[in-house]
C-alpha cells in the first residue's frame, strides 16, 4: 500500500479534538489530520518523531495527514484509513494462506439491516466474512495488544460475525499490527473485559483469528508476517 505522497518528518506537539494534531516541521508548527479515533495509548508523547503526507486535494482544509509515530525508536502506523488497503493488497498478492483460493473480493459488504463487514470473500466452495482491526498498542516488549480503549463497535462486529456463521459463512477477524517490533499478539482484557470475554466465546464457536505485523517501506506499508496469538 503506497502513500499518496512522500513522507515528511516532524515532531509531535499535541493531539486534540480526536482528529487534530499539531506537528513541528522545522521552525513551523502545522495542524494535521489525525486519521485514528482510538486513544493511541502510549504514542502521544510531545517530542515524538512523526511522519506525515501532504494531500493533493486543493479543497482539503487540513493539507497534511499523520501517518506514523515513532515510539522508543520503533515506527507505528496510526492511519486506520489505510488498514483495509493494506489487507486488500495482501489478499490480491496471496500473502494470507487462508485466502489463497478466493475468487471474489468485495469491500464494505452489507449483512443484515445495519452491518457492513470489511470484506466478503468467496470461491466455488466457501464464502467468508472478514473484519479487520488496526493495532498500535504495545505495553510489553514484543507483545502487541488490542484494543487500546473500550470498543463497543468491536463487540458488535463479533456478534454479527457469529450471526453470519449460522448462514454458513466462514468468519475471520484479522488484527493488523502496524508496527514491526512484536512477535506475539493478545487481547488487552484489562482495557476491555467485555470484548475479551466475547472474543474468547466466539473463538469456541468457530471465529478464526489472524494476526500480522507490517513492514514499513519508504513509499508505503505492507502486511508482513504472522504473529503468535496468545489466547486468554
Amino acid at each position: 500500500m503506497k502513500f499518496e505522497n512522500k513522507l515528511i518528518s516532524g515532531l509531535l506537539v499535541k493531539r486534540y479534538k480526536r482528529f487534530f494534531v499539531d506537528v513541528k516541521i522545522g521552525n513551523k508548527i502545522i495542524t494535521a489530520h489525525c486519521p485514528n479515533t482510538g486513544s493511541m495509548y502510549g504514542l502521544l508523547k510531545a517530542g515524538n518523531k512523526v511522519w506525515l503526507t501532504k494531500s493533493n486535494n486543493p479543497k482539503r482544509k487540513l493539507k497534511y495527514t499523520l501517518q506514523i509515530i515513532e515510539d522508543n525508536k520503533k515506527k507505528v502506523g496510526i492511519n486506520t484509513h489505510l488498514t483495509n488497503n493494506i489487507v486488500l493488497e495482501a489478499i490480491r498478492n496471496k500473502l494470507i494462506p487462508e485466502f489463497y483460493n478466493v475468487e471474489t473480493i468485495k469491500q464494505e459488504f452489507g449483512f443484515g439491516a445495519t452491518t457492513r463487514f470489511d470484506f466478503f470473500l468467496s470461491n466455488n466452495k466457501y464464502k467468508y466474512f472478514l473484519e479487520v482491526k488496526n493495532v498500535t498498542l504495545s505495553r510489553k516488549k514484543t507483545i502487541a495488544e488490542f484494543p487500546d480503549a473500550v470498543t463497543s463497535r468491536g463487540a458488535k462486529h463479533i456478534n454479527e460475525l457469529l450471526k453470519a456463521k449460522k448462514f454458513n459463512y466462514k468468519i475471520y477477524i484479522l488484527f493488523v499490527v502496524q508496527r514491526d517490533d512484536c512477535t506475539k499478539f493478545k487481547i488487552a482484557s484489562d482495557i476491555d473485559q467485555i470484548y475479551s470475554s466475547l472474543l474468547s466465546k466466539a473463538i469456541k464457536e468457530g471465529l478464526k483469528i489472524l494476526c500480522y505485523d507490517c513492514k514499513f517501506l519508504s513509499k508505503g506499508i505492507k502486511l508482513n508476517k504472522p504473529l503468535k496469538f496468545i489466547s486468554q
